[in-house]
């Protein structure tokens, strides 16, 4: 995928995650200048002499004003990828902290500084789950009440707060990733971790259910080519390829060499939800399966990205390189 030549100038929150991560590389290949915002502690991507990597925390404004110091009115271009991924039911104050009042924070920040383009990394589950078989894609406004568990509920105020900015004369659009996956991530990803337990033994049986899975490459790609032809207001759903959990282990299972898991009934997995809470606790693990993650693999997941097609000039990958390159990449980082 190739984007323009405009806006020299990034920032990129939650620089050190997967997402992050991917779009860092991307734009110090290109030769652009980035400023990431990482979490006190964490260790940025890539080095390089393009990149500065800055301290704080989106929950605290004030922590956050470096990232644009002396860069005012130099046509910066923000990607807001900072957020908590959550399979659980609930809303923990945190999670509301960082994925709803960090955006805002965000906004706020864009406007004073007068930011080029904001582009907000949202997600599909901001999107309302319609009845199995029909293709769901983007919506006009985003609603909290309309999404279930707690990720999808922050991330639908936050995007719907982005709109209310754009409307209100931000330059700002939302890309809406489905399932991401792919290489440079070692476990801290939900669906990475899934391969990384089965890769190490740790796994010891899939579930059936599916999901759209897209590779991190592309998503981020996808959120560049947001930053410079995307219609301001408006939001873009990047997805990839429907697939069962089963048939990408498979896949993974071709690379690696390693056979086929069990794949355990629904209603088993379901039951055994409280006794795979337990057991990852006590180990200070996170689950590979909650009862959240197995209602989102067995619903609807049937997405179109035609949209991002159509005016961004998006095309991702196939799965099978996809997770050809995950799984050398956590082979290599073993």
């Amino acid at each position: 995928m190739e984007w323009g030549e405009r806006g020299d100038r990034y920032v990129v929150t939650g620089a050190a995650g997967h997402l992050g991560g991917a779009i860092v590389r991307s734009l110090l290949d290109a030769g652009r200048e980035v400023r990431g915002l990482i979490l006190p502690g964490e260790a940025g991507p890539a080095v390089g002499p393009g990149i500065s990597y800055f301290s704080g925390d989106v929950r605290e404004a004030k922590s956050l004003e470096g990232l644009f110091e002396g860069w005012e009115g130099a046509g910066v271009t923000v990607i807001h990828t900072a957020a908590l991924i959550s399979i659980a039911r609930k809303v923990p104050q945190a999670l509301y902290e960082v994925n709803v009042g960090g955006t805002r924070n965000i906004l706020r920040l864009c406007r004073e500084h007068g930011a080029r383009r904001l582009v907000h990394v949202s997600s599909v589950h901001a999107i309302p789950e319609l009845p199995q078989g029909q293709v769901m894609r983007e919506v006009d406004a985003f609603s909290p009440e309309a999404v279930f568990g707690g990720y999808a509920r922050t991330k639908a105020e936050a995007a719907q707060a982005v709109l209310d900015a754009a409307r209100e004369g931000l330059n700002a659009v939302i890309v809406l990733p489905s399932g991401i996956i792919g290489p440079y991530d070692r476990g801290r990803n939900h669906l990475v971790q899934l391969f990384a337990g089965y890769l190490d033994g740790s796994l010891p049986a899939c579930v059936e259910g599916g999901y759209d899975f897209v590779d991190v490459r592309d998503v981020a790609g996808g959120c560049l080519l947001a930053a410079e032809r995307g219609r301001s207001g408006e939001s873009y759903l990047l997805g990839g390829h429907y697939a069962r959990i089963p048939e990408l282990l498979a896949m993974a299972g071709k690379v690696s060499g390693k056979g086929a898991l069990p794949v355990m009934p629904l209603w088993l997995a379901r039951a055994a939800v409280p006794a795979i809470g337990g057991w990852a606790a006590l180990r200070g693990r996170r689950p590979f399966y909650t009862g959240y993650s197995l209602r989102t693999l067995t619903g609807n997941g049937l997405f179109s990205s035609e949209k991002a097609r159509r005016e961004l000039g998006y095309a991702p990958w196939e799965l099978e390189e996809t997770v050809r390159d995950m799984v050398m990449w956590l082979q290599r980082a073993e």
